[in-house]
């Protein structure tokens, strides 16, 4: 058995934790808002006074966190991460989606022995917890294969290759499911403003890439319910890495930009709490809540 701890326990972090309890390791856990470990403590779910206990106690610290800042919050300080794993060295798992420089940098704040992976999590919640998701893991050779039966325990691990390229490999990922969504979402709109009826619709969609896609999404727009797994506001920060990550190495991410034109929209409409799928309400519904009035295309 490993003891493990766990940094930020939204959905995502206590759903890892959960998980990596049923099978069989001791867990440490701490969230900034402490009812929340509280409300996870259960035989094998230990909370603790702060992330440096965590790391004095652990034998590795897997961080979820919202965002860069939270990241840096949780790392740095007397109470941080850096701050247990020098007194004990051990292993940082960085499992947050936040740009892959910061996820870089970590290296300099943590004291010398103490491994460094990054591996953030493709999946929803539930495949977590029946450890289906995707990890992408980034490291050294040799601290990739130490943690891999952890990382194992969520979900199918694909190496990426260095600190910092798995965060990377995560903004990929989104970029392409952020799109998928969004086109979805314009494409059932299309075919309603032509005068097709839902059925035919889907049906046409399932003879398109987007079928997988058309089949799991039909049921949140037929009943236009969109429970929140991924939420809208972290879906527009990770937009908002992504197009960062374009613009720092030159690539000029046009359809991106669109995305997140919708994201950005969708925010305004009051949907950030809902989850990011919503953006197909956004599309099929035009003129919801505080929706953006876009003029016909003129005729020539």
């Amino acid at each position: 058995m490993t003891r493990l701890a766990v940094i930020g326990l939204g959905a995502m972090g206590g759903a890892v934790a959960r998980r990596l309890a049923t099978a069989g390791h001791e867990v440490l856990v701490w969230n900034r808002t402490p009812t929340a470990a509280a409300r996870l403590a259960r035989p094998g779910i230990v909370p603790v006074a702060s992330p440096a206990e965590a790391a004095r106690r652990a034998d590795a610290v897997l961080v979820l966190v919202a965002d860069d800042q939270a990241l840096a919050d949780v790392v740095q300080g007397p109470d941080g991460i850096a701050a247990g794993a020098a007194a004990h060295p051990a292993a940082v798992i960085q499992m947050s989606t936040v740009s892959p420089a910061l996820s870089r940098h970590l290296a300099d704040q943590l004291p010398a022995g103490a491994a460094l992976l990054d591996a953030p999590v493709m999946g929803s919640p539930d495949a977590v917890e029946e450890g289906r998701a995707t990890v992408f893991a980034g490291g050294t050779p040799q601290d990739v294969e130490s943690w891999r039966p952890v990382l194992a325990e969520v979900g199918q691990v694909l190496v990426t290759g260095p600190v910092g390229s798995a965060t990377a490999a995560k903004l990929v990922a989104n970029s392409s499911l952020f799109g998928t969504v969004a086109l979805l979402g314009e494409s059932v709109a299309l075919g309603q403003a032509l005068g097709l009826d839902p059925d035919t619709v889907f049906a046409v969609m399932a003879a398109t890439p987007l079928a997988a896609q058309a089949e799991r999404r039909r049921p949140s727009l037929e009943k236009d319910r969109y429970p929140p797994r991924f939420s809208l506001g972290l879906a527009a920060k990770d937009a908002g890495l992504i197009l960062d990550a374009a613009r720092a190495q030159g690539v000029n991410l046009r359809i991106g930009s669109a995305v997140r034109a919708w994201i950005a929209e969708a925010e305004t409409r009051g949907y950030g709490a809902q989850d990011y799928t919503v953006l197909l309400r956004c599309a099929t519904r035009p003129d919801g809540p505080g929706a953006v009035r876009r003029p016909p295309a003129s005729m020539t």
